[in-house]
């Protein structure tokens, strides 16, 4: 099928109509599922009532509802989804494997680990208010001990994965271990924080997600050319003339930002890395920008309708969204691990 080029100044982008069409399609699917979330809940609104709350028009009880408690909370579970997955298709170009995760190679459990020795330890005396630093210091600190163990002349995408898994079970354990002696009341905050939730998210929170997901993404704009030749063979790419180490370092500090800041706000929501990418690359092909962008959409969507779920379907229960994530992502690990082994 003949492919489309966009162009605008300098730009250029080319892209086949059939992908344009999927990403179109998923973008309306998108909005319809975020006018279903802000009209379905405790209160039920009609379907043509959302758009005019959201920009202030109604009785102040229902804008209220609206644009301080549900539109925070769909806006924060979307930018954790989108943030995991982009995450995630960074780490499975960069390590050359499908089933690479946040979760597979000691990200997210090392934003675990920080956030609940934050919240045994530091919490009682500074508050909640520094657990997202907390959480954002212990992602990147397993991800430097994952390089520097990793390192041997270089970093070669196997090495990245075995250490990967080492460092996520010994940070599990940390986490086990600083739960086991720790009060009842941080147990169980940091149980719905490790399962992942959205639950109370406030304006504040969904911005300063979105401007810690800015800086971090900057870096990436001029990397994501180099991205298509991590699939190659290193000495390939060596050829190619791409300082390899550096630009291998460079993706895993935007991946292990990206991660650790979603867990930092949204807690360790797994498999979300794994699945968006995943799909993202089955429904649209090309460049790396155009996967990206599928993949951040379908990341986003996943938690948004997770979260959803959770808060309405078990009334007047609101559960954390990462159960149902896990729900759906844990027979798909299964099912991509099968296609792997044979």
């Amino acid at each position: 099928m003949a492919s489309l080029t966009l162009r605008w100044r300098r730009f250029s982008r080319r892209c086949s109509p059939s992908g344009l069409r999927r990403l179109l399609l998923v973008i309306v699917l998108g909005l319809l599922v975020v006018l279903g979330a802000i009209a379905v809940g405790r209160v039920v609104f009609s379907p043509w009532q959302p758009l005019a709350l959201l920009m202030g028009q109604g009785e102040p009880g229902p804008v209220f509802i609206v644009q301080q408690l549900r539109l925070p909370r769909l806006l924060l579970a979307a930018l954790v989804g989108a943030a995991l997955a982009l995450s995630g298709l960074i780490l499975q170009s960069l390590v050359r494997n499908p089933l690479a995760s946040p979760d597979l190679l000691g990200i997210t459990g090392g934003a675990s680990a920080g956030a609940v020795l934050y919240l045994a330890l530091l919490a009682p005396i500074w508050g909640s208010d520094w657990l997202p630093l907390a959480a954002i210091l212990g992602a990147i600190l397993a991800a430097l001990v994952v390089y520097l163990l990793a390192w041997r002349q270089g970093v070669s995408p196997l090495r990245l994965v075995l250490v990967g898994v080492g460092v996520t079970a010994l940070a599990a354990a940390l986490t086990t271990f600083t739960l086991v002696f720790s009060p009842l009341t941080t147990t169980l905050s940091a149980y719905v924080w490790l399962t992942g939730s959205v639950y109370g998210a406030t304006g504040e929170q969904a911005a300063a997600l979105a401007w810690c997901l800015l800086l971090v993404l900057l870096p990436l704009v001029p990397l994501a050319r180099t991205v298509p030749v991590q699939q190659l063979d290193d000495d390939a790419a060596r050829g190619l003339g791409v300082r390899l180490q550096w630009v291998r370092a460079g993706l895993l500090l935007v991946s292990v930002g990206l991660a650790g800041a979603a867990v930092a706000w949204g807690g360790a929501m797994a498999f979300v890395g794994l699945i968006a990418p995943h799909m993202a690359r089955r429904l649209i092909g090309g460049a790396f920008v155009m996967q990206a962008i599928m993949a951040g959409l379908l990341g986003g969507l996943l938690v948004v309708l997770a979260d959803l779920v959770g808060r309405t379907l078990f009334l007047p229960l609101d559960l954390p969204a990462g159960i149902f994530v896990a729900v759906l992502g844990a027979p798909y690990f299964l099912y991509l691990l099968l296609r792997q082994t044979h």
